[in-house]
């Protein structure tokens, strides 16, 4: 087996980055340890990786299309569950594999979740404040009076999406003693509708992929049919849910709290209502900063690389029709 040399843009560590080793020379070059941020185009990226003479690319945030087939790569990897960085057409056209990291955050994520109903619910961010700035008493009251809430053991939570983030979610809030609903048009054992998951949930977790179909399904009708006082959970996308129903629930008291990591542009305006909510908990699109999520991603593509360098298909391959047997 000749030794590669493999091109990581992508920050790679754990048990993988040996296993990567083994298999040829790693030139690591990770977007995300540069300050100011670094980000290559397509021919950026094409001429670092003809500098290096890399037969591998592996990338997360760097745009992979266009002159990059033009090397001739082995394979490129995106360290991402959806390798929406690379132009897989363009690669399968090239003949070259594209490999992905399915489910490299999902435990970093379904953490986050639970951590956003807590924090909103428990009123977390309001009383470390009011530590800080020595007003555990604020305005003649104690802290039992600001902070009452109600505890997860004995909830209803509603998983909607149980791809590997929403499945994760949904054991963790099981551990916690609540009851634990979801629904999934795509998964057999799913246990409602969406809308009948939205009448009983006293917590709406949002876990979804984004495609035509999905995009602004939590609606103002669905948004209505929560329990009044429900809290509602983003840690996927914005594009989910109708942000001004949302908002509008929120602030007329339907819905009792929020916790979301995910706005459209990845940014929210600060006169947004939703900043001066304080039964809202806002994060910037945090749920996958994870070490433990490089560390994933890093044994995927190991995993995937050795397989095709074996003449295997990976179970992580994304065009596997560019593969031929003998």
């Amino acid at each position: 087996m000749p030794e590669q040399v493999i091109l990581s843009t992508a920050p790679l560590r754990g048990e993988g980055l040996g296993r990567l080793r083994a298999l040829g020379e790693v030139v690591l070059d990770p977007w995300i340890d540069h300050e100011p941020l670094r980000l290559y185009n397509a021919a950026q990226l094409a001429e670092r990786a003809a500098e290096v003479g890399a037969t591998v690319v592996i990338c997360e945030a760097d745009s992979c299309k266009g002159p990059v087939f033009d090397l001739p790569l082995v394979a490129v990897g995106s360290t991402r569950g959806d390798p929406t960085n690379v132009d897989v057409a363009a690669a399968t056209a090239a003949g070259i594999p594209v490999l992905r990291a399915p489910g490299r955050n999902a435990d970093g994520v379904a953490e986050l979740a639970v951590a956003l109903l807590l924090a909103a619910t428990r009123g977390i961010v309001g009383a470390d404040r009011d530590v800080r700035d020595g007003q555990v008493y604020r305005d003649g009251t104690i802290p039992y009076q600001r902070f009452r809430g109600w505890q997860i053991a004995g909830r209803t939570v509603g998983i909607v999406g149980l791809g590997a983030v929403g499945r994760a979610a949904a054991w963790r809030f099981a551990g916690l003693g609540a009851t634990v609903i979801s629904a999934d048009p795509f998964a057999p054992d799913a246990t409602h509708s969406l809308d009948e998951l939205l009448s009983e949930a006293d917590v709406v977790s949002m876990h979804a992929a984004v495609t035509p179909e999905s995009i602004g399904l939590i609606s103002a009708d669905r948004i209505a049919r929560m329990q009044p006082g429900a809290v509602y959970l983003n840690t996927a996308r914005a594009a989910l849910h109708d942000i001004d129903a949302l908002t509008e629930a929120l602030v007329s008291g339907h819905l009792g709290a929020a916790g979301l990591d995910h706005f459209e542009g990845e940014n929210l305006a600060v006169d947004h209502p939703l900043c001066g909510l304080p039964n809202v908990v806002l994060t910037p699109h945090i749920g996958g900063a994870t070490y433990d999520t490089e560390a994933n991603h890093t044994a995927l593509m190991a995993d995937g690389l050795g397989a095709l360098l074996r003449g295997e298909t990976p179970s992580n391959l994304v065009n596997p029709e560019v593969l031929t047997h003998a």
